[in-house]
């Protein structure tokens, strides 16, 4: 059986242009020459799509996670941005997370975990 591997996610987006370029100044995400955001090796494929609503309806549906070494800096840059929080950094006992608003709003999540949660795995 061949093996499945996970490489990337598509948004569809009434503005495409505004999420994409979100994403990338908020994520420093590299642009290929498809004009899709490679972020460490993940692509997010953000599509103009006339199938979706101008604001999801379920934001809580699927959440993009963000997996940082410093939330307290990736937090300052995107305050820089004027984005929009849903929960500023706060500590949930294994590690750090925090949950910011796309423009279309969906959720995005940073995290930081602890080394002990690396320790118990």
């Amino acid at each position: 059986m061949a093996k499945f591997v996970l490489n990337s996610m598509l948004l569809g987006s009434t503005d495409a242009e505004r999420l994409k370029a979100w994403y990338r100044d908020g994520f420093h995400a590299e642009v290929d020459g498809y004009g899709n955001l490679n972020l460490g090796g993940f692509g997010l494929v953000i599509e103009q799509r006339d199938d979706v609503t101008t604001k999801t309806v379920e934001p809580g549906r699927h959440i993009v996670n963000f997996e940082v070494e410093d939330i307290e800096a990736a937090a300052a840059h995107l305050r820089t941005l004027d984005v929009d929080w849903l929960v500023h950094p706060e500590d949930r006992g294994v590690g750090w997370f925090a949950t910011l608003i796309d423009p279309d709003g969906n959720y995005v999540q940073l995290i930081q975990m602890k080394p002990e949660y690396f320790a118990n795995l």
